[in-house]
């Protein structure tokens, strides 16, 4: 049985020291419920014989740069775990910033229950979330893709929430009379001129269609939603969305020029500029 150290410096030919220990750590955790202390005092070494077959079976995935949480079958989400398989798209903390600027914006309703959209959903961390942490929202969520709304509803069902999901491509927004009171999305937003500085295990593993928009219009799916948003959404109504930091001014002067105002954009902890935040008028006069 190979200890900790041994475990993350397999993995160092594909990330630093740091985010190979990280990975470790999740695996013994989530895993076989080991704690950092156990870690550290060695405890690996007390795993049973089949645990260290399924722990070997598990680091020979991950040094093929398999993602972990694709391995594990989860991911943690503003604290919470949800189902992923590969084909929908990792959860990311700069989703979850974007998911707590939503949600630190509602104030109490009169009883009117907070009608929110998730275009794109993938695993429904965003939509289900939004559920759990605003009072009284009823939430929707769109994508494309049917495997992606299987494990969707999964997480909604998991977490008891009744989100409601729809196959929907967000190119092609029905043209209906709903309204919303916030209309959120984690749309593509990679060129594929960018993939070569993305890690290999995002390239290799996940969705290409939940990452990367045509080279020729970086704004294609920002304009849709827009355009869908300033209609759909209720006067003073708002569209929340995470971004491409090099499209940030064409994004800002896309919303501008579709109508909507108080437009807000903010950076990620990393320093990047990564969500805006756009409110429709209570009178609107598309351009």
């Amino acid at each position: 049985m190979k200890n900790y150290r041994e475990l993350w410096e397999q993995l160092t030919p594909l990330y630093d020291e740091t985010e190979a220990k990280a990975v470790v750590r999740t695996v013994l955790e989530v895993r076989f419920g080991l704690t950092l202390t156990d870690i550290l005092c060695g405890k690996v070494n007390d795993l049973s014989a089949e645990e260290g077959r399924s722990l070997e079976k598990i680091m020979q995935r991950l040094r093929q740069a398999e993602p972990v949480q694709y391995v594990l079958g989860e991911a943690e989400f503003a604290g919470r775990r949800f189902k992923v398989v590969p084909g929908v798209l990792i959860p990311r903390p700069e989703t979850e910033e974007l998911c707590a600027w939503i949600v630190s914006e509602q104030k109490p309703t009169d009883g009117n229950p907070t009608t929110i959209l998730d275009i794109g959903t993938g695993s429904g961390c965003l939509a289900v979330t939004l559920s759990l942490d605003i009072p009284g929202a009823a939430v929707s969520a769109w994508d494309i893709s049917q495997d992606a709304l299987l494990i969707a509803n999964e997480n909604a069902k998991a977490w008891k929430v009744p989100v409601s999901f729809a196959l929907q491509d967000a190119l092609a927004a029905p043209k209906d009379s709903m309204k919303w009171d916030i209309i959120a999305s984690n749309p593509p937003y990679i060129c594929p001129s960018e993939a070569a500085e993305m890690a290999q295990n995002v390239l290799k593993f996940e969705p290409s269609t939940a990452l990367f928009v045509p080279q020729s219009d970086p704004l294609l799916f920002y304009k849709a939603i827009a355009n869908y948003a300033i209609e759909a959404l209720i006067p003073d109504g708002k569209l929340y969305v995470e971004i491409n930091p090099l499209y940030r001014n064409q994004l800002e002067e896309m919303l501008k020029n579709v109508g909507f105002i108080d437009i807000e954009i903010r950076k990620d902890a990393f320093g990047k500029d990564r969500m805006a935040r756009a409110t429709r008028p209570c009178q609107t006069e598309k351009s």
